[in-house]
């Protein structure tokens, strides 16, 4: 079979809903190349390995997926082109905007994006490794998170997942009940049982999204207490939580602090993150709107995350 690869020059902030929109389309597994991986990690834990500085744009980021070739590929392409340039009505900078198509042949497909995926240590605890790497810990207490990109969301480097993770791991508790909304790859909840939660529920409306979770837990092996299931947000969900984790658009984040705050315990935490600088101050009020105290704000290059808190 022949595949082509679509590939978007656009910015960090596009990253997250391209590859939504890329996904939706049938793309088998997303390659990011976003230079500031190679600076980003290795500033911050000394821990990157063997990414070639060659492979990545000199500004913006590229986003690429693989489509089947058949007689519908060119109104899926345009049918991508016009979702990602409607990224504009909701304040998002798409940059360059700059989509490319070009043939690959499946043996090449099946390795291409490899080059790119490494084991990255992205918090203290937390290593994320490609399931082909024979990585070994490096420490005792090291936590490593298998994925496969063929089956995630991008690669769990970008800032808003490191984000996250940093603040799972600060915050979620041995037993913990932990809910994910928007999962993606699942690597949250996958992260959460791994640092020592008891169940985690993983949310997203993308169907994709919840086989991805699956896939992702099964690979490490805690798919006993990651219940992955499709659903909008937290509509109709009555698990009493210790611990919600969003790492979506702020949009999205905003139409539902309410019922993060009605299902978390006293005490409980609701962590943001996908939250652009611009978009800070939207969230930061629906948040305290809705009762929370917002306990920590963190910030990876133009990107924003908050640990609230619900009072006890």
């Amino acid at each position: 079979m022949k595949w082509s690869e679509i590939s978007v020059h656009t910015t960090n902030e596009a990253i997250e809903p391209i590859s939504n929109i890329l996904h939706e389309s049938g793309a088998s597994g997303v390659v990011i190349e976003d230079p500031s991986d190679l600076e980003r990690m290795e500033a911050r834990f000394g821990e990157i390995y063997d990414l070639d500085p060659s492979n990545y744009p000199d500004e913006g980021v590229i986003v690429k997926a693989y489509l089947p070739q058949n007689s519908f590929l060119s109104e899926t392409v345009e049918e991508i082109k016009g979702s990602i340039s409607s990224l504009v009505q909701y304040g998002i900078d798409i940059g360059k905007n700059d989509v490319t198509l070009s043939e690959i042949h499946e043996e090449d497909w099946a390795t291409a994006w490899k080059k790119y995926y490494k084991p990255v240590k992205i918090s203290e605890k937390v290593t994320i490794a490609p399931t082909w790497e024979d990585y070994q810990p490096v420490s005792t207490d090291e936590i490593i998170i298998e994925m496969d990109p063929g089956m995630a969301f991008g690669t769990g480097t970008h800032p808003t997942t490191v984000l996250s993770i940093q603040a799972l791991e600060r915050f979620v508790r041995d037993g913990d009940v932990v809910l994910d909304v928007g999962t993606g790859s699942g690597i949250l909840s996958v992260g959460s049982i791994l640092l020592g939660a008891k169940q985690a529920y993983a949310y997203d409306l993308d169907d994709v999204a919840v086989v991805s979770a699956k896939n992702n837990a099964a690979l490490n092996k805690v798919e006993d207490r990651v219940e992955a299931k499709q659903n909008d947000l937290l509509k109709g969900v009555t698990h009493e939580s210790d611990v919600i984790v969003a790492n979506i658009l702020a949009e999205i984040i905003v139409k539902f602090p309410e019922d993060a705050f009605s299902l978390l315990k006293p005490g409980g935490y609701f962590i943001t993150s996908g939250i652009i600088e611009g978009k800070k101050e939207l969230v930061r009020e629906s948040l305290l709107e809705a009762g929370f105290e917002i306990i920590e704000t963190n910030k990876m290059e133009d990107w924003i995350s908050f640990t609230a808190r619900r009072p006890e």
